[in-house]
């Protein structure tokens, strides 16, 4: 059988489409399209970074330092990182505190060819930030199985 962990991280790495939220200024959640950095076909580069991370079901998303998301992040940490797979019937939620992370190992490990053009000066443009998502509660479904699990705090 297979456990619910197992599915949140079937679900992160095979889904084609990520969504994260945050809380904008008003205080109303806002939804955009993110690219899923843990699904390995799509990003082979970036598997032995999230390989260390199948227990904290850590997540890193790419973004501009520049952006709204990291203004409402600074303000209110609280968000949440959607995973789907709709043709496969496949969803998990992942609720949690996000953070800005300022490491340059992080942001190296991170890098994909082709990005300079959103970050002109390489993998060390200042506009270039990453956003991790430390878990808390996971949600989902595969078909017709849901599952739900806390995770604790590293």
């Amino acid at each position: 059988m297979t456990s619910p962990r197992e599915l949140a991280l079937l679900v992160m790495e095979t889904a084609d489409r990520a969504y994260l939220t945050t809380l904008a200024d008003d205080g109303y959640p806002e939804t955009r399209a993110i690219l899923n950095l843990r699904n390995p076909s799509l990003y082979p580069g970036q598997a032995d970074l999230f390989a260390a991370h199948g227990e904290d079901l850590l997540v890193y998303i790419s973004t501009n330092a520049s952006s709204a998301k990291v203004r409402q992040i600074e303000r209110s940490p609280r968000g949440c990182v959607y995973y789907c797979h709709p043709k496969r019937w496949r969803g998990v939620s992942l609720v949690g505190d996000l953070e800005i992370v300022r490491d340059a190992f992080v942001r190296r490990a991170l890098w994909n060819e082709g990005w300079t053009a959103y970050y002109p000066r390489g993998v060390d443009d200042p506009d270039n930030a990453v956003i991790c998502l430390r878990p808390r509660r996971v949600q989902g479904w595969t078909g017709e199985e849901r599952f739900e699990f806390a995770v604790e705090p590293a």
